[in-house]
């Protein structure tokens, strides 16, 4: 192994960490992009960085609270493998989130409200959950267009 050195980096998270071989460790891999890409090289390739930590607190929040495509900061002690080709290692001991991912968003579902009720439609399935905005249970629509005739059982106590 090459010399050690101590350095902030900011990296996205690339995948969901995992646990590390022993109590209070936690993995993940960190893709570092060149600051200024355009006025260093413009094809300057992303970094990789396979990341660990020994610090259970924050294994418990790569663990718990961090996802794919969060921005952070980790502090640590970087150290570069003899191996050109495999990625450098950071040994984390602090961790800032700078920002976090998007939530992801369902895009095979959609959510439609009725006056007091609202359907989910979803993109394979024909049936149609109906709820009361309260969030109770109406029933389930056999298809878009019975969705009518349900709210109307509902409404006037019919089968449920």
């Amino acid at each position: 192994m090459n010399p050690q050195t101590h350095l902030a980096i900011d990296g996205y998270v690339d995948a969901i960490p995992t646990p590390g071989t022993g109590w209070g460790t936690a993995t993940f891999d960190l893709i570092h992009s060149p600051t200024d890409a355009d006025r260093t090289a413009p094809n300057a390739p992303d970094t990789v960085y396979a990341c660990t930590t020994g610090d259970p607190r924050i294994a418990d929040v790569l663990l718990h609270e961090i996802r794919t495509g969060d921005l952070l900061r980790v502090t640590g002690i970087l150290v570069q493998p003899d191996d050109p080709e495999a990625p450098a290692h950071i040994t984390v001991d602090s961790l800032e989130v700078l920002e976090a991912a998007p939530a992801p968003v369902p895009y095979d579902l959609l959510l439609e409200q009725f006056g007091d009720y609202v359907v989910v439609f979803h993109a394979v399935r024909d049936q149609v959950p109906v709820f009361a905005a309260s969030g109770r249970w109406v029933g389930e629509a056999a298809s878009p267009d019975a969705i009518g005739a349900l709210i109307d059982d509902f409404e006037n106590g019919g089968p449920r």
